[in-house]
């Protein structure tokens, strides 16, 4: 093999860092013990979504995973092997999804449906400030939640800000609701479309996209990404790192399953709203006279945040991403340097606002929608994107550095 050929490969065997068995028996205890009260107080729907997370957490921290990285190294140096591993993600996925949504296929006997949501100034601000967000934060909404697993000290500034702008965006929500939209527009609903339809073009402006970053990594011939350390045989699945795309697939199986057992997509912000929100009302705050938790969401506040699918979810990727590092023997949480917390703080309460905004993040607008044949999802990602070219300006002032074309990016 080549040397310029082994330069695209994502990971690299050599020697791994001594697995953290301390940390690793925390975790699966922790898990063991979480899905234990998660069943008691809910069902075992619940308790395989929180598997589901677990499972999540695993297949981002092994690949390091990035939505925030492969935008920022895709605007920056031009380097194209995160975006071409969201196309192979997200094709995988929409035929996934095609098959579920137009058989409705379940595992629990729900209906299943796909995150459709309107288009408006309201996607637009919010995917803006989403994609400003996760380049200061360092994380988008996953990425936030594996990194925080994985040892990432500053990721406990993001979350906790994360949650306060989501608090925010839900008080504001119903003002930027009264803002001009159009109706949800999903591609399987185009006359003489359907499911089929739907699914043959987005797989052709997948192939399009594919093939438009190939011509830019010839013209611009950019820097490769930083192989990951791995293993060989059957240990790379415990213990070494993962190819960037063998988890794009497994994320978009994952993600299917989901859509299968709970019945609607992968998502995560919901839950922090929900998070922030039952937090003020312990206060004496009325945050159920809020328009954004009018109907079913409102039901949430009164209850456990065992029982809110989106909420167990997100403790599995938390606990997935922990075991990943201790197995790995990457869990080393270190200080927080003042520029970067003060970026983190940022970047968190603008994620948490403009996921509002724009009816989900990089999971639940972008990956979710686009597999559900939603345009939101795609205007999410270009307005993301565009939020991310302004983030490379803002990102020297809190001394975060971006990449360089002469270097490997990480």
């Amino acid at each position: 093999m080549s040397q310029s050929s082994k330069r695209h490969y994502t990971t690299v065997v050599t020697e791994l860092s001594p697995l953290q068995k301390p940390w690793a028996a925390l975790g699966i205890l922790s898990a063991l013990i979480l899905l234990y009260f998660i069943v008691n107080t809910a069902n075992w729907t619940q308790g395989i979504l929180f598997i589901i997370g677990i499972l999540l957490g695993n297949a981002l921290l092994y690949a390091r995973f990035g939505f925030t990285s492969a935008f920022r190294r895709l605007v920056s140096v031009g380097n194209v092997q995160g975006l071409q591993a969201h196309m192979v993600m997200l094709a995988v996925a929409s035929i996934l999804f095609a098959v579920i949504l137009s058989t409705g296929f379940s595992f629990t006997g729900s209906a299943p449906e796909g995150n459709v949501s309107p288009v408006g100034i309201s996607i637009l601000f919010g995917a803006f400030l989403f994609g400003i967000g996760m380049q200061l934060g360092n994380g988008c909404a996953s990425g936030t939640l594996y990194s925080l697993g994985g040892g990432s000290s500053s990721m406990i500034l993001t979350l906790i800000s994360f949650i306060a702008g989501s608090v925010i965006g839900a008080y504001h929500f119903t003002f930027w609701m009264g803002l001009p939209s159009l109706p949800p527009i999903a591609f399987n609903q185009i006359p003489g479309f359907g499911y089929l339809g739907a699914l043959v073009f987005q797989l052709a402006l997948f192939g399009l996209i594919y093939w438009i970053t190939v011509q830019i990594a010839k013209r611009k011939n950019p820097p490769m990404m930083k192989p990951l350390p791995t293993t060989v045989g059957w240990k790379k699945v415990l213990r070494g790192s993962w190819p960037l795309f063998t988890a794009a697939i497994v994320l978009a199986v994952l993600n299917a399953v989901t859509l299968a057992v709970k019945g609607s997509p992968w998502g995560i912000t919901s839950a922090f709203a929900l998070w922030g929100s039952k937090a003020l009302m312990a206060t004496g705050v009325d945050v159920s006279s809020w328009g954004y938790f009018a109907g079913s969401k409102g039901d949430a506040l009164t209850k456990s945040v065992l029982t809110d699918a989106t909420s167990v979810m997100n403790f599995g990727i938390i606990l997935g991403a922990f075991i990943s590092a201790a197995f790995q023997g990457t869990f080393k949480p270190g200080k927080i340097k003042p520029g970067i917390a003060g970026a983190s703080i940022i970047g968190g309460l603008l994620m948490g606002y403009g996921a509002r905004l724009a009816f989900g993040c990089n999971i639940g607008a972008y990956f979710s929608g686009i597999a559900s044949f939603s345009l939101h999802g795609w205007v999410w990602g270009i307005m993301a994107m565009a939020g991310t070219f302004l983030a490379l300006f803002i990102r020297p002032l809190f001394g975060l550095k971006n990449p360089k074309s002469n270097d490997s990016v990480c």
